[in-house]
């Protein structure tokens, strides 16, 4: 392909993975308003849920499919099954519809995910491919994080075209899917070399039962209470269907679903565990920052999407770099290092200085270097990932990456949010009794302009309640908004404290990151693409 096709089909394909990565996060800022319309606050958890649990799933399946009947029919679904459920979830009319639509939306999204970058894989030989992955992953890193900006956005404004607001977080994928639909159709043509194989039925079966249990407890368990009946049933359930997923694959051989075979390869083995590994410690960053920066300036989950920039300018220019530098030197192992420290380096950073009155541009030089360490984290597992195994495979080993990343930023998540949570009242309320809360309290209410102030009346009257109010903070934090700084101060205390105890623990996790990062051995690049390599084989009759 010339380079100007393959900068087309990109085209297409980032599309595509921006509206997936885009979808992850969007609904957050967005959901009290969804929840409140549709009458269904306590339900809102499914929908995030419901969505994470079929993009996860369903990215390994693609990735056998894809590597059994060809690239670029299965993209082409997967964007169709995306497109319909972001219609059907802009129409929903309860909540029980829209997280029923939101899995169907995720069952698309796991297409776009694991099959973009494969097709890069295909197109492009692995020394040039971390320079165009690098934009995939920066476009999914920064997507993550505007995902509260548009979001919020769309849920503040009561209609558009007559359709309500909140509507349009899902509407808005239809002209852009269709866009990706027409660029992918017309300009992607991946010569695909067909291989005779059974399709793993069971093992598509067992996987489920392997992951959906886990994931359903590590995203709820902290509402369900980790040690209760229903919790316990999800990890026995999660750990039989695990066992029975091993074995079926190993009755499979190469037809399995994830080839064991493919762990033999100690590059391949260790770089999933280090994904998994940085996925914890990636995705519990990005999903405590935002919420703690939100807390401490007490502005809007919009606003806080603008406020993570940093972070998103240190992630874009870290993956373009490395990518370069990968390109021309075709060395990428020591971004696993330099990656790991920068993002250690990074929560060390906030543990240090972030503080209730810390100014926002401290913090930013923090985000500015965690988002250079996932910045070349991202890109480089997926490369070497995809380098270590044949061209046969490369769909398997792209879904497989993405899978073990995705599945540890669920636990990450579910681990750092538990900390936080189960610390913040108890700090909040210590906070209450210290002399400088006590003596800004004294102080605001003895102002008359803090009284008259409309911003200050939610707080105020959860003030009334004393320490016990601190409680409340747990489900809703938008008392905290445009409020006085001598008010909010017990709040904002409590809640960076709790976050410190994160982010320490993020730092560790990292750095053991760190210390596997120098047993992965680095394997040559090879200079032809896999669709090349496939087709060459194919000929030798291999």
């Amino acid at each position: 392909m010339t380079q100007r096709q393959i900068w087309l089909v990109l085209i297409g394909l980032m599309s595509g993975m921006f509206l997936a990565a885009l979808d992850q996060s969007v609904v957050g800022s967005a959901m009290r308003t969804i929840a409140d319309d549709l009458d269904g606050l306590s339900l809102q958890a499914w929908a995030t849920t419901a969505y994470l649990i079929t993009s996860t799933v369903s990215t390994p399946i693609y990735g056998k499919l894809g590597d059994l009947f060809g690239r670029r029919p299965l993209f082409l679904v997967a964007i169709v099954i995306f497109i319909i459920g972001s219609v059907t979830t802009g129409f929903a009319t309860t909540m029980f519809e829209l997280a029923a639509y939101r899995a169907l939306q995720g069952i698309g999204a796991g297409g776009l995910f694991s099959l973009a970058l494969t097709i890069i894989a295909d197109i492009v030989p692995p020394r040039e491919r971390a320079r165009y992955q690098g934009l995939f992953l920066a476009v999914f890193g920064s997507s993550s994080l505007l995902g509260p900006v548009v979001g919020g956005t769309f849920a503040g404004i009561d209609q558009i075209l007559w359709i309500d607001g909140w509507r349009w977080v899902f509407l808005i994928n239809l002209p852009v899917g269709i866009v990706s639909l027409i660029m992918v159709t017309v300009f992607l043509h991946v010569p695909h070399t067909p291989k005779q194989q059974r399709i793993d039925w069971w093992g598509a079966v067992t996987i489920v039962f392997a992951t959906v249990p886990l994931l359903l407890v590590a995203e709820l368990g902290r509402e369900w209470g980790w040690g209760s009946p229903l919790s316990i049933a999800m990890y026995v359930t999660g750990v039989a269907g695990i066992i029975s997923f091993i074995t079926i694959e190993k009755k499979m051989g190469d037809s399995a679903l994830i080839p064991l075979k493919l762990f033999k390869n100690q590059t391949f083995a260790r770089t999933q565990i280090l994904g998994f590994i940085i996925g914890i410690g990636m995705f519990g960053g990005m999903i405590v920052l935002p919420l703690v920066i939100q807390i401490i300036y007490g502005v809007s989950p919009t606003m806080v999407g603008f406020m993570m920039l940093p972070m998103v300018v240190g992630m874009m220019s870290a993956t373009i770099t490395a990518g370069r530098v990968t390109s021309k030197t075709g060395k990428y192992r020591i971004f696993f290092n330099t990656g790991t420290a920068t993002l250690t380096i990074g929560y060390l950073y906030m543990v240090l200085l972030m503080r209730a009155d810390t100014p926002l541009w401290v913090l930013a030089i923090g985000m500015v270097l965690i988002g250079m360490g996932l910045g070349q984290l991202m890109q480089t597992t997926m490369v070497a990932s995809q380098n270590a195994v044949d061209a046969q495979d490369i769909g398997v080993a792209t879904s497989s990456a993405t899978f073990f990343r995705q599945m540890g930023g669920t636990f990450g998540v579910a681990i750092f949010m538990s900390i936080l949570f189960s610390q913040v009242v108890d700090k909040i309320q210590a906070a209450f009794e210290t002399s400088a809360v006590k003596a800004g309290f004294a102080e605001a209410l003895q102002d008359p302009t803090v009284l008259e102030n409309q911003a200050n009346a939610g707080i105020l009257e959860i003030l009334k309640a004393g320490p016990s109010g601190a409680e409340g903070i747990t489900n809703d934090s938008s008392f905290l908004i445009g409020a006085d700084e001598r008010l909010t101060l017990p709040f904002r205390i409590g809640f960076v404290d709790s976050s410190l105890t994160v982010f320490m623990l993020a730092a560790v996790i990292i750095a053991i990151a760190f210390v596997v990062s120098w047993f992965i051995k680095e394997i040559p690049l090879r200079e032809k693409s896999a669709s090349q390599e496939a087709a060459e084989a194919a000929a030798a009759g291999h």
